[in-house]
């Protein structure tokens, strides 16, 4: 017999919970939008501009506390402004890797192409100042592990496009549904996206976590998840709208979320072990990412839930679907 996370002919009457579910959502949407504009974003260094240079000792061992501080000690007397020494890695042993970020310095757009391009040597060059005073202060037995340098003008073309992706992203996704279904459906849809979309963000400010170029292929990556999970649930609805046409349509939507709930938590679940896993083993680099993915398939698997479907019940979705055409896309199988 088959593992079960959920019994077979479960009947929760999810739409009872959607006045909760919008009141504690609306919460945090509001919540999440009042930390943006007071604590702000955590920007690292692909949208801020600077350096990055991280290390670990080339036998394997693990850096002791006095290597920390003798690393702060060598690079704080660089003078080069903004700059942060931090331990990283080491599940199991302890820290086994050093990091040095060092931030652009501000480049007044107004100086011109020369001094942007002054800018972007100058960085160059403070990596290989750093590079030399770490070999100094702790020797040649050490590996480089990661070597970024991002300009002023690397720095705005990744903030400019991460926006349009994700915009171009919640875009084709309406499209998507709008033609595939009803309006209704694409604007439960939309509000769902836009819900992970905003409390992911929200969770990155409050906890001022490194927001990078690979937390915006995270929210990439929780808009399809998410999406994918509202498509599942909205087949079955409409499957169920074409037998039960005098059912009243809380039940609908309730026998369809129940249809789907087991493999909608399976694979969150199956999703989650392996981000998990990721997050606790994937070291320092993948450790944002990882943490936003854990986030978005459990806000996105809510929001399907307790936010696409229930649009319905207030937009008054179409009740025939009898009559579909023949070039109409097909309901997916049960599950």
């Amino acid at each position: 017999m088959g593992l079960r996370i959920v019994p077979n002919n479960t009947n929760v009457p999810f739409a009872k919970f959607r006045n909760v579910a919008a009141a504690v959502s609306l919460a945090a949407i509001i919540g999440s939008i009042m930390a943006f504009f007071t604590l702000g974003l955590n920007f690292g260094i692909d949208f801020r501009g600077g350096v990055t240079i991280e290390i670990r000792p080339a036998d394997g061992e693990v850096f002791q506390e006095s290597d920390l501080t003798a690393v702060r000690g060598a690079v704080n007397a660089l003078n080069l402004g903004n700059v942060v020494a931090k331990e990283i890695g080491g599940v199991a042993g302890g820290p086994d890797g050093i990091a040095v970020i060092v931030e652009q310095q501000a480049v007044d757009a107004d100086e011109g192409e020369d001094a942007v391009r002054a800018a972007e040597l100058r960085q160059t060059q403070v990596k290989d100042q750093i590079k030399a005073a770490l070999i100094t202060t702790l020797g040649e037995g050490i590996s480089f592990q990661r070597e970024d340098v991002v300009g002023p003008t690397v720095s705005g073309e990744l903030i400019n496009k991460g926006i349009t992706a994700m915009v171009v992203a919640i875009g084709l996704m309406l499209l998507y549904i709008w033609f595939r279904f009803e309006w209704q459906f694409s604007l439960g849809a939309i509000l769902a996206l836009v819900h992970d979309v905003i409390l992911t963000i929200g969770i990155f400010c409050i906890t001022q976590l490194d927001f990078t170029l690979s937390i915006i292929a995270a929210l990439l990556t929780i808009i399809g998840y998410s999406m994918n999970d509202t498509v599942v649930v909205y087949d079955r609805i409409r499957e169920n709208l074409r037998k039960f046409k005098k059912k009243p349509l809380a039940e609908v939507i309730d026998l369809s979320i129940n249809q789907t709930l087991a493999r909608t938590l399976m694979t969150s679940v199956t999703t989650l072990l392996a981000l998990l896993s990721l997050f606790i083993f994937g070291g320092e680099v993948l450790r944002g990412f990882s943490f936003a993915l854990i986030w978005g398939v459990l806000i996105g698997t809510y929001s399907s839930i307790f936010i696409a479907s229930p649009v319905l019940l207030r937009t008054g979705v179409k009740r025939d679907w009898s009559k579909i055409s023949e070039g109409s896309a097909p309901a997916a199988p049960s599950p």
